[in-house]
């Protein structure tokens, strides 16, 4: 019978974290009458066996917070040294039946090896700014960052507008273009780059001179960090690595900027969005969703239903294998990229 839950939120940060921690506890506390602990920054935290008690006290007021009041890290716990053993001398110190995670790619993908690899009890909550996951149609934090990107191009479309200029905007969006295309549809971009559409850079400039030509004397072109040029046309900056052997993304909109002045010769200024994008407080989508996740992810566990990870398809909060999360990347589908088309005129 589960009776101690451990949580813990890994990766990078993004608003509506705090929501899900808050359900947990209020569910799984008033429901299940559950002892819950909260692992300290993600995997590190459970390595180090550094846990604290959460309960209503601890999560009251949490619900309108950006970030997570458990902290985060990347750490990748399959690699860290004897990382498997520490997790479990962590989960047998403090007596925890099974944990909850709530994190992306990374965190979701060590969340299944050890489950399915060394029989880990786990269940897996989706969140990513990025919503690049499977088994689910959005997750949380997603629909803030969309939100401040749509923002990002209202604001800038009255400076573009005022001096008659090009302006680039650059959000996150490392293997998918989410942001980038709802932002851009939303915010009425010109022009969207995003990373499974390759770009034709002379084709972009021509039709931005073709909008010029036509009296529109300025344009937002919206470009998620990860686009990439369509072959032999042009090449970007070789990227420096982190820790991890990731390519550093952030400033392609910088790169893009003087060849659009050059080729079009119009005045071209570029933004990077950034962190901003993560931080802060989430909006209504991202507080529903992170309680409605945080409800449903601690019944799984209550009921011992490891291996599963909760998601939405529609309206309903649903149960499917952790696996799904990280089998295959979710891209932006052509059909959503041709809405966007239609604008481009």
């Amino acid at each position: 019978m589960t009776q101690r839950i451990g949580i813990l939120t890994g990766g990078g940060d993004c608003p509506g974290l705090n929501a899900v921690l808050r359900a947990v506890v209020r569910r799984g506390v008033d429901e299940h009458n559950l002892r819950i602990f909260g692992f300290r920054n993600g995997w590190q935290g459970v390595l180090d066996g550094s846990a604290q008690p959460l309960d209503m006290a601890a999560t009251r007021g949490i619900l309108h917070r950006g970030g997570t009041i458990l902290g985060t890290s990347r750490t990748d716990p399959i690699k860290s040294p004897d990382g498997v053993a520490r997790i479990r001398e962590a989960l047998e110190v403090h007596g925890i039946d099974g944990l909850i995670v709530v994190g992306g790619e990374g965190t979701l993908s060590a969340a299944t090896a050890l489950h399915e690899r060394h029989g880990m009890p786990i269940v897996g909550v989706p969140k990513t700014i990025d919503n690049d996951l499977g088994g689910t149609d959005f997750t949380v934090g997603f629909a803030t960052a969309r939100d401040i990107a749509t923002e990002a191009v209202d604001r800038l479309h009255s400076t573009a507008e005022s001096h008659n200029r090009v302006m680039l905007l650059e959000v996150m969006g490392r293997h998918v273009g989410w942001i980038a295309v709802q932002a851009g549809i939303a915010g009425g971009a010109d022009a969207i780059l995003i990373p499974e559409q390759p770009f034709d850079l002379e084709r972009v400039c021509r039709h931005l001179k073709r909008r010029h030509g036509s009296g529109r004397d300025f344009s937002i072109v919206v470009v998620a960090e990860g686009a990439v040029p369509a072959e032999g046309t042009i090449e970007l900056p070789e990227r420096p690595t982190d820790q991890f052997g990731r390519p550093v993304l952030g400033g392609i909109a910088t790169f893009l900027g003087p060849l659009i002045e050059e080729r079009t010769g119009f005045d071209t200024r570029g933004t990077i969005l950034g962190h901003v994008q993560r931080g802060g407080t989430p909006n209504a989508f991202d507080r529903v969703l992170g309680s409605s996740f945080g409800v449903a992810a601690v019944d799984l566990a209550a009921h011992g239903e490891w291996g599963s990870m909760v998601g939405v398809r529609g309206h309903s909060v649903i149960p499917v294998p952790l696996r799904e999360a990280t089998a295959t990347l979710k891209t932006v589908p052509p059909s959503i990229f041709d809405v966007a088309r239609v604008f481009f005129g």
